[in-house]
């Protein structure tokens, strides 16, 4: 019999980017194809992607992508990997629903199989008995997975929590891995996005007071910034305002088309009469109106942060606005969220957000109900998956506390792959990979280099010496032109540049015939020393040598 391999691709070691690879054989189970926001010190770049190198010599193994829920961190990268795999899509209906508005921007919508799962359901791929049980977490159609192979039963948590009253009355399927239990679990895939948080996640509904004196307090209208994919914050919300007689209007692109599907899916519930067109807001008193929006992580090109710079097209920051962040803070994003926040203080705004209000709870399961699940499913091999390492070294801790014997634990990261030999665990040497940075149009082509020069640049800013040059002389015709930015400003810095120029000139003084990239090294170095004696500043130089 073969054995089971499971490699993880991306969210191990990191908060974004989920993906995880289950093999029994030659068969492959995708599970989930994520994408993370990049750090404050990846200038330039938009989003992230896993590298899923390993999989390229392996297309014809590959039996589906199974998605656990519709958050980015989990199908933000499915359009750049379905480009490249010819696989079939299972995922629940609202899931399935958040995809397609993103296949349908990426013109992938009828070049992809997709197929639609629900909680209960049994799935036959391959050799593989998929089974996805309900779980609560901050979307609706959330699900686990217990996934049967010829060597045992896997259970992957997706995205988790233990919400004893749901805001949409639907709590995790404790039957469901009860019996997963009773079989008897191999392996558990646990989320550890919360391991360092002691206690139980609070339940959703203890959000309604303080959206209930939010609405009753503010002096005017209201604008609640959350992800466009929180379907159930985004109805919490509506429901709030809509009992305190305010009209609702939906602002940001992805928010419209996000919240267009959920309410014809069902799984959203705004009456017509309750929607409001943005444009018309100003025909209703402002203690009238909410405005749903995107932005809640400093998004330079989303509402709230054209709202903070008075850049929307439509809308503007008034006297007695009240903003509402409703969102955890990705970590990463902690700058850019605080400039708006700050921004829109300036405009007027009265901002309100975590944790100077109770406007948001987590979709993670904190510390007891983490140990409540293993203590549920009492696996024989444990693997905590999303989250730092710090997240994963204190799941793997609270799973020897709960019983797991600690050779049966495997704390590891991107890349490591786990064999599963009958009653042993087997770490493998890790796969080569790195992240993949979209930036633009372009996908995996800025690599940490450019990330590094662009980050070099940031902090001194470039100059570039034109030096036109005899070959046969050795020696620089004329003065050399020094062009500078982001490092000196040029009007103020006359005595500075025209000595840099008598630098590169007396640089490109060399035996003759000395060819023009060894020049250019010259004038670079020499140029390097001068402006660092100078100023105690190092910025990029560059010399382009020009034959004369």
């Amino acid at each position: 019999m073969a054995n089971v391999k499971i490699v993880p691709l991306g969210g191990l070691g990191e908060v974004g980017k989920n993906m995880m690879c289950i093999e029994y054989g030659r068969n492959i189970l995708v599970i989930d194809a994520g994408m993370m926001f990049p750090e404050s010190d990846m200038p330039g770049v938009d989003y992230i992607l896993p590298d899923w190198g390993y999989l390229r010599d392996k297309k014809d193994r590959i039996r589906a992508m199974l998605v656990t829920h519709g958050h980015q961190d989990h199908i933000g990268a499915l359009p750049h990997f379905l480009e490249e795999f010819d696989v079939p899509v299972y995922a629940t209906r609202l899931t399935r629903g958040l995809i397609e508005v993103r296949l349908e921007k990426s013109r992938q919508l009828d070049k992809v199989t997709l197929n639609t799962f629900a909680p209960g359901d049994v799935v036959n791929i391959g050799p593989f008995v998929v089974e996805p049980y309900h779980v609560c977490h901050s979307i609706p159609d959330t699900v686990g997975l217990g996934i049967t192979t010829p060597a045992g039963l896997i259970v992957h948590t997706g995205d988790f929590k233990f919400d004893h009253t749901p805001v949409d009355g639907w709590p995790t399927d404790y039957a469901k891995l009860a019996e997963f239990s009773v079989r008897g679990v191999q392996v558990l895939l646990s989320d550890s996005t919360n391991a360092d948080q002691p206690g139980n996640t609070p339940s959703e509904m203890v959000l309604n007071d303080a959206f209930h004196q939010i609405m009753r307090e503010a002096p005017g209208r209201v604008i609640v910034a959350t992800f466009s994919s929180l379907i159930s914050r985004v109805q919490q919300v509506v429901d709030v305002a809509v009992s305190h007689g305010r009209k609702v209007a939906i602002a940001g692109k992805s928010m419209i088309e996000n919240t267009e599907m959920a309410r014809e899916l069902g799984y959203l519930d705004i009456a017509d009469d309750q929607l409001i067109e943005l444009d018309r807001i100003g025909e209703l008193p402002p203690r009238e109106v909410l405005i749903m929006a995107t932005g809640s992580q400093g998004e330079p090109m989303a509402v709230l942060s054209r709202l903070a710079t008075g850049r929307h097209a439509t809308l503007t920051i008034e006297p007695g606005d009240t903003v509402v962040l409703s969102s955890h803070t990705i970590p990463g994003n902690e700058e850019m969220t605080h400039a708006v926040i700050n921004r829109l203080f300036r405009r007027g705004a009265d901002v309100v957000y975590s944790p100077i209000a109770n406007v948001h709870v987590s979709g993670h399961a904190s510390q007891e109900e983490q140990k409540l699940l293993i203590n549920l499913l009492n696996p024989r091999f444990f693997v905590p998956i999303h989250g730092e390492l710090r997240h994963l070294k204190q799941h793997g801790k609270l799973a020897r506390q709960a019983g797991i014997p600690e050779e049966n634990i495997a704390v590891v990261e991107n890349g490591c792959p786990l064999i599963f030999e009958g009653n042993r665990l087997v770490v493998g040497e890790r796969i080569a990979g790195d992240h993949v940075y979209v930036d633009g149009a372009l996908v995996g082509e800025t690599g940490p280099r450019v990330i590094q020069e662009r980050d070099d640049l940031s902090q001194s800013g470039f100059v570039v010496a034109v030096v036109r040059y005899d070959r046969k002389k050795g020696q620089a015709v004329g003065k050399p032109r020094i062009l500078t930015h982001g490092f000196v400003f040029e009007p103020d810095s006359e005595d500075l540049l025209a000595r840099a120029q008598d630098v590169a000139r007396a640089a490109a003084s060399v035996p003759p015939n000395t060819g023009e990239e060894k020049v250019e090294k010259e004038v670079e170095a020499a140029l390097s020393r001068f402006f660092y004696r100078e100023t105690k500043r190092r910025p990029v130089v560059t010399a382009a040598v020009v034959k004369s």
